[in-house]
């Protein structure tokens, strides 16, 4: 049970901690000052959206996110949130392979072919399916977050003033609710498939909560470590480069590895998420629906990786409010109705 717990938890982790979070841009383009309150919202919201639509997809064994939607929202509203969700995910597929680019930048790879490589990566982690996605995220995750932690900790403790937080003056605390409807659409979107290989309810309550106290506690030392350095962040296209400016280049350059590395495995769960509903209506294998994904989303990722996050992530965060309100309250109705 603590063993595929985990492995649901690194999912969950792997499908939110994308280009936007990982490199701090979507942490400061939703908190900021005054959001200490708004993070441990966020939390909550977050280990109770998991729990939710975890628990439907094992209930019906899904393997694919459409029975979800229809007992969320009911027939007609589930049909319009299909669209979206198929359109977000290949928006933001497209924005974290443009971030793949970005990333690899760095290291003097230029953009197109950084966005090729990343491509090819994509396809072969789809020919493998649930098992070559699970096997990524468990394997790259713990990696990613103990290190990103340690980053972090090392700067948030000789930069960040814990003791000048003012827990009287929260304004920023509806942010929380934007924050977790934005990441809501994906989580849906990959959790569904997983129906029919959870195996009990204890795997359940070790994914939501672990992912949602993991990202919780990232969330909130990224922010402050970010109000910190809030000086510097307009210089940087990636702003967690601006939290390592003092560091060694050796140091810096490890951290875009692992940027990168964030970016893949999002990348991998909206891929594997968008190609598990097309299946149920296109006749073809998921690889080649995946094939066919990638070159469509090339293009989008000319439109630049700032560009993509600054206009779609607040949009998409307003748009999925009414999702967010209706898990939340899926479980009084279903008291109700029981």
């Amino acid at each position: 049970m603590i063993v595929n717990g985990l492995k649901w938890m690194f999912l969950i982790i792997g499908t939110t901690i994308g280009a936007g979070y990982a490199s701090g841009r979507e942490i400061w383009q939703f908190f900021g000052h005054e959001s200490g309150l708004a993070i441990i919202l966020f939390t909550l919201l977050f280990v109770t959206s998991c729990h939710v639509v975890l628990s439907i997809s094992f209930r019906h064994q899904t393997d694919d996110y459409a029975e979800v939607l229809l007992e969320l929202m009911g027939p007609r509203f589930s049909k319009g949130y299909d669209v979206i969700i198929v359109f977000y995910l290949f928006t933001t597929t497209g924005i974290m392979i443009a971030g793949g680019g970005a990333a690899l930048e760095f290291f003097h790879v230029p953009f197109s072919a950084g966005v090729i490589f990343m491509c090819v990566l994509l396809l072969i982690v789809a020919v493998r399916g649930v098992k070559g996605l699970t096997g990524v995220n468990s394997f790259l995750m713990p990696v990613l977050i103990i290190s990103l932690a340690v980053t972090l900790l090392s700067f948030f403790w000789f930069n960040a003033d814990i003791e000048g937080i003012d827990w009287k003056t929260q304004h920023n605390w509806p942010a929380a609710f934007t924050f977790t409807s934005l990441n809501l659409l994906p989580l849906v979107a990959v959790l569904s498939a997983t129906g029919k290989q959870i195996r009990n309810y204890g795997e359940i309550w070790i994914a939501s909560v672990g992912s949602g106290v993991t990202l919780g506690g990232i969330s909130f030392l990224y922010n402050e470590s970010l109000i910190a350095a809030a000086e510097d962040i307009m210089l940087y296209e990636i702003p967690l480069f601006a939290l390592l400016k003092s560091y060694p280049d050796y140091m810096t350059a490890f951290m875009a590895v692992l940027l990168w590395t964030a970016i893949f495995t999002t990348a991998a769960s909206g891929l594997f998420g968008l190609s598990s509903r097309l299946h149920s209506i296109i006749p073809l294998p998921l690889w080649a629906l995946a094939l066919v994904l990638l070159c469509l989303m090339i293009p989008v990722t000319r439109i630049g990786f700032s560009s993509l996050i600054a206009f779609l992530y607040p949009l998409y965060g307003f748009v999925n409010l009414y999702l967010l309100v209706v898990v939340l309250i899926h479980p009084f109705y279903l008291k109700k109705r029981s």
